[in-house]
Order: structure tokens, then sequence, then C-alpha cells
């Protein structure tokens, strides 16, 4: 976290200071004393008293024990509360999913899970005359697909087994496990003409703050628009745009690498 000083000019100084002590709890640390607040604010003891007092009459911070110690209060919870409510997975992706349409020129979809199947929500259809389109709402099977398979592979184990188990008659469960292991190792899932004949399909996984499987970006086209080389390089897209997802629906480790990236 970045240290605020008591040089700071303009008529937000107070509030830069404010967010800077909110921002100084974590979950491993989430009681603090003043000379704790002092290191990780930069702030003296004057102004850092001054600011708490304010902060604790509007809810956010309270004090307890001897010595005294701070910790977040129930407004705070209040404001945590109505940004989880407003994290909306379609919301949040349609900017990233037009982005990697524009950038693919392929067709981009956004596949959501429910239950043991997967739905698409979002669809941007290639410009190109050959192009291929799977169309908003259609179900499948997680076994089946590139999307289905990336949402699968890292869905919990109790959950991931009850989709096996319901597994449409005739998969073959041995070579679906061997592809689970592998995109589990990789970190996306890459599937050809497995739906539709003579289309390459790349699917990489998003998670939401409880780092839960919510669905999978999925980019497709035809195998004489996707060789090897360029499959490899959408996939880095998919990628990407999967964690950038998943850092706007509150899961810290792939907003780290989204901005980082």
């Amino acid at each position: 976290m970045e240290r605020v000083t008591e040089r700071d000019g303009g008529g937000v100084r107070a509030v830069d200071r404010a967010i800077a002590i909110l921002q100084a709890f974590s979950a491993a640390k989430p009681a603090m004393s003043v000379i704790d607040l002092q290191r990780a604010t930069g702030l003296s003891r004057p102004t850092l008293y001054r600011l708490l007092e304010t902060l604790a009459a509007h809810g956010f911070v309270r004090s307890h024990g001897t010595p005294q110690r701070f910790s977040l209060d129930y407004a705070a919870g209040q404001l945590a509360q109505s940004w989880h409510a407003g994290l909306n997975p379609v919301g949040a992706a349609r900017p990233v999913i037009e982005r990697l349409h524009e950038q693919t020129q392929e067709t981009v979809s956004l596949a959501m899970l429910q239950g043991h199947q997967h739905l698409y929500v979002i669809e941007l259809t290639s410009p190109h005359a050959l192009s291929m389109s799977r169309g908003i709402g259609p179900k499948e099977h997680l076994t089946r697909g590139a999307s289905g398979k990336a949402i699968l592979a890292f869905m919990a184990e109790k959950e991931a087994q009850a989709v096996l188990e319901s597994a449409p008659e005739g998969s073959d469960l041995k070579a679906l496990a061997r592809d689970l292991a592998e995109i589990r190792k990789q970190g996306y899932a890459v599937a050809r003409g497995e739906v539709i004949p003579g289309v390459v399909a790349v699917a990489a996984p998003y998670f939401d703050r409880a780092n839960a499987v919510v669905g999978a970006v999925v980019i497709f086209g035809p195998e004489i628009r996707l060789p090897p080389a360029r499959v490899e390089a959408v996939t880095q897209l998919a990628c990407f745009s999967a964690r950038e997802i998943s850092g706007a629906l509150g899961h810290a480790l792939s907003r780290g690498k989204a901005n980082s990236a």
C-alpha cells in the first residue's frame, strides 16, 4: 500500500488519508494499534487520531481492548455487501468480451455454469464470411466441448463427481479424466471438432471471489483460420481475458495477474 504524507495538497487530502487507514486493515491484520497504523500510513499520531474519530463516528472503524486497538466496523461491511451484490458476471465480462472479439476477429462467447450444464450468455460472431455461432442460451453438458471441460476441470471435487455421474450415455470417462487432468495442468482447454466438425475451440475458466469456477471465456472458429501457432496466440488472449473477468468478480489473485500481465 502506498503511504500518504502530511504534505499532500488539495481538498481531498483528508479523504486520501482516511482511505489509507481503511486499506491498512487486512485478513492478516484485522485489528491494529495506533502504532501499527502509523507505520502503515505514515501519518502523525494527532492526524491519525482525528481521522479515526471521524471514521468511528460514521461506523467504519471501532476501538476496543486494552491496550487500544482498532478494527473495521459495520459500515465497511455494508459497503462490501453492496459491492458483492453488484458483481454481475455478464456486466463485468461484456467489455472484456468485446475487446477480445476485436483482437481475434473470431467468434467469442461467455459461458456460465448452470447445474451440470453450461450456457452461452454473450456471443459476438466473427465478421469473416466463414464464421461459426452457437447462439445465446443453448445448454451443453459439461463433459463436452472446450468450454464445458474448462469449467468442469476446476469445479470442487464433489460437484465434479456428480457431473461425471450424470455424463451422457456412451461417454468415455477415462479419456475425459485424462483431458481434465491436462486442462488443470495448463489452465485452459482446446477442442478440435468435438462439438462442431471442423471447428477449433479454446476456453479459459473464470472464477468468483470465493475461488469457485463460474464459467469460461470461449473463442472458436474454423480450423483453416486456427492452425497451431494461432491457437497458441488466441489461447493467451483468452486466458488473460478470463483472469480479467475473475478480477472484476472479486477473485483477488486473478485481478493481480491481469493487472501485471
